[in-house]
């Protein structure tokens, strides 16, 4: 019954994202006030967690949200790489980023229920889990340059390539009927790469709550708490982002961190109050010495 008074609860949430502000641009003062709506709807259902399903469960609810909305963060960088890219009209990004944010709830909730399939009937899995979070961890930690080579990237070519398409934006539409035939736009295309690049995160970010907790509906409801979000997330921090140049050092850590936290289970447990701590503390620095020690104009690219 839990599940499916939360999956209604969700969509009424969509469908009044969607209605809200569906033809006008999102500004920083709203999409502020959209961003603490959607953090403070996440904390009362982890008040809500603790009534119902005790103290343990909360505590991995809120890490396990922490670490999604932590790690959305990089995801957010490189969605304004896309957009940069494609110079997406600035009135169009909040329909990019609605179906987006859509299209990931769905992917995340066949990778989590998938990824928890396996690791009941294969427990060695979630060994290998481990290890590929404690490489991206290392790999993201040592990372320098955040860039992207959509020009190069196959799939977005073959897109091209096969897909009729205008040459420029067509307002907000995905598809238009020309010449006797469908073209895709260009803003389907970003649709595509932001979608694309959710799956990559997503691939990090499921492994690394799972060395949380294996309650399908803790990981589940904190994941889509995370992803609800986004959007007006996107909006709020858009510029703030640029500046996190930092930030990597963290989401390198925290990876790290809980992949080993998932390799040495069988002798060590990490409290979970450990985990949120390191969590919060890592996010907490890496932004104070960013704004502390601003990136110096003409440098690498280092965020």
């Amino acid at each position: 019954m839990s599940w499916v008074l939360f999956n209604l609860f969700i969509l009424v949430m969509i469908l009044i994202d969607l209605f809200s502000h569906k033809k006008q641009k999102m500004g920083i003062k709203q999409a502020l006030i959209w961003s603490s709506f959607w953090v403070g709807l996440a904390f009362a259902f982890n008040i809500l967690i603790y009534f119902t399903h005790g103290p343990q469960a909360a505590l991995e609810f809120l890490s396990g949200y922490l670490v999604e909305e932590s790690l959305s963060l990089d995801n957010l960088f490189i969605f304004l790489l896309i957009f940069d890219h494609f110079k997406t009209p600035e009135e169009q990004l909040h329909r990019v980023l609605f179906w987006g944010v859509l299209g990931a709830i769905i992917m995340r909730a066949l990778f989590i229920f998938g990824g928890i399939a396996l690791v009941t009937h294969f427990h060695w899995i979630f060994y290998i889990f481990g290890l590929f979070l404690l490489f991206m961890g290392v790999q993201m930690f040592f990372k320098k340059n955040k860039e992207i080579h959509l020009e190069s990237n196959r799939f977005l070519l073959f897109v091209k390539k096969y897909l009729p398409m205008t040459n420029d934006y067509r307002g907000n539409h995905f598809f238009v009927f020309e010449a006797n035939r469908w073209h895709a736009t260009p803003l389907f295309v970003v649709l595509l790469a932001v979608e694309g690049a959710d799956i990559i995160f997503a691939i990090d970010s499921i492994p690394a709550i799972f060395a949380i907790t294996l309650d399908p509906f803790i990981v589940y409801t904190s994941n889509i708490f995370a992803i609800l979000g986004l959007r007006s997330l996107f909006f709020a921090l858009s510029a703030f982002l640029k500046l996190l140049h930092y930030l990597h050092y963290a989401l390198g850590a925290i990876l790290a961190f809980v992949g080993i936290k998932i390799l040495i289970a069988p002798w060590i447990k990490v409290p979970i109050v450990v985990t949120l701590g390191f969590i919060v503390c890592s996010i907490a620095v890496t932004a104070l010495l960013s704004v502390c020690f601003p990136k110096q104009k003409g440098n690498v690219k280092d965020s």
